[in-house]
This record gives structure tokens, sequence and C-alpha cells, in this order.
């Protein structure tokens, strides 16, 4: 899911890579088995196996009929899962947990996670991927679903440790809000506080916040210094009210960051 919407977003502004991207997003409808799955994730397979399970040729398909600006890589040669811990929400057993394994089925678990991790545990990692990252001048970590699309980057041993290598400078930007069912009453601190714990090496530079999201600034500010990082307080948040950032005001934001290197 998080590959297909990346090249959806990456997609050429003309016409056809529009209408590509339209379609990579569309879910089928009726009642059969394929009813709610995306057409993306499916032409994603296909590729991947008519490519003999290699994912990165599979996605250089996708980028050319989208006419992709830039390179969707995965973060691993091979299919992933997630297996988190979830505590109980029952107050008569607080002290019960649940292994939860999936994507969905983890975002969608009432209880706080307690741990998750990636399986297989030490995956291959595409060298096209690690060279990326051992050229880039950025690494950005968030926003989005805090235990299931930002964490799962640090528990790739590969990847981790390609992180921590790498002189990119590595900028977290903070959710605007708790997401329900991972990150349910979550302060930015608390975010930033899950993420420290997975770091395993990896430096954090600057991490972007939205003031108007902050209720604690000077805890956060704390936080952040405790991670060794620049805080920056930008209005990244979209104009209308909703918890989503606004891609043009967080470019800014994030150029601003670079620009300061």
């Amino acid at each position: 899911g998080d590959l297909r919407m990346a090249l959806a977003a990456l997609a050429g502004h003309d016409g056809r890579g529009q209408q590509v991207a339209e379609l990579l997003q569309h879910r089928l409808g009726g009642n059969g088995v394929l009813a709610g799955h995306p057409v993306g994730n499916l032409m994603l397979t296909g590729l991947t196996e008519m490519h003999g399970g290699d994912t990165v040729r599979a996605l250089g398909v996708l980028e050319q009929l989208l006419g992709v600006q830039g390179r969707v890589l995965p973060m691993a040669a091979v299919p992933l899962d997630l297996v988190a811990t979830v505590a109980s929400t029952d107050p008569d057993d607080p002290q019960e947990t649940r292994r939860i394994r999936g994507q969905v089925a983890i975002a969608s678990t009432p209880g706080r996670v307690q741990d998750i991790r990636v399986s297989p545990a030490d995956p291959p990692v595409p060298e096209e991927t690690l060279a990326a990252i051992a050229r880039a001048d950025v690494v950005c970590l968030g926003p989005g679903s805090w235990y299931t699309s930002v964490l799962p980057h640090l528990l790739v041993p590969r990847l981790r440790e390609a992180l921590a290598a790498s002189p990119a400078r590595v900028v977290v930007v903070l959710n605007l809000e708790p997401q329900p069912g991972e990150t349910d009453g979550f302060s930015p601190q608390e975010h930033l506080a899950v993420l420290q714990a997975h770091l395993g090496g990896v430096s954090l530079h600057t991490v972007i916040a939205d003031a108007a999201a902050v209720v604690d600034r000077r805890g956060l500010l704390s936080a952040v210094q405790g991670c060794g990082a620049e805080l920056v307080l930008a209005p990244v948040a979209a104009s209308d009210g909703t918890p989503q950032h606004d891609p043009a005001r967080l470019a800014a934001a994030l150029a601003s960051v670079v620009g300061a290197r």
C-alpha cells in the first residue's frame, strides 16, 4: 500500500500520469474476493511475479507508466509482515496482551502497541535502496501511521545500518494529531520517544512540527534536544482544518531545512 501511495503521489502532472494514478488508487467494487482491493496493489503483485520476484523492476515499469519524477524503492527485497504486541483495553485484565499480525489489523486493533517487529526479522534489502540512502542529502521520516508506516524503516537491520552510515540529514515530520487505533492519546513527545527507542544508531538532525498542533512547546523542545536534534515549528497543516499536512507548506519547511544545511 505504501509503495502504491508513493507512486501515485509522484505521478507526472500530464493527463496520462494522473489517469494512471487514479487507476492505481481505484478500489474494486462488487462482492467478489477482490472487492475493496486497490488496482495498484494487484498491478504491482502481477508485475513482480512477471519479473521473477524483483520488486524494483516491477516498480520501474509502473514508474514509466506514471511518468514518475524520481524513484520509488522498497525497503526489503522480500514481502514483510508486521507483528505487534498490543495491550488489552479490558479494565478487568489490564496485563493481558495480544499478538497482532498485519498492518491493517495492527492499525485497527484497540489498545496501545507495546512493541512491533518485522517478519522475517533480517530481510535482504535491494542494493538500489541502499545506494539511494548512501547518496541522499535528506532522509525524511514521517508523517504517517507511526507504528505501521514510519517505524518499520528502523526495524530492518540493514536499512537501519544504512541510515546510520548515511551522510544525509535525517528529518522527522511529526503527525498533526494521534491516529486512532495506533497512537491514541499520544503527545508529540510520545511519538518522538517511540521513534527514538528504535533509532539504533541513526542520528536525528531536525524535527518539524506544526505550532498549532503542539500544546506543550517546552516539553517538545526538551524531547527534541534530548535526541540531539533541532526543533522547527512551522505552519505545515492544511488550511481547511483537517489533520492533514499541506503539501506546499510542508515542502517549504523541508526546503528551509535543506537550505540551512
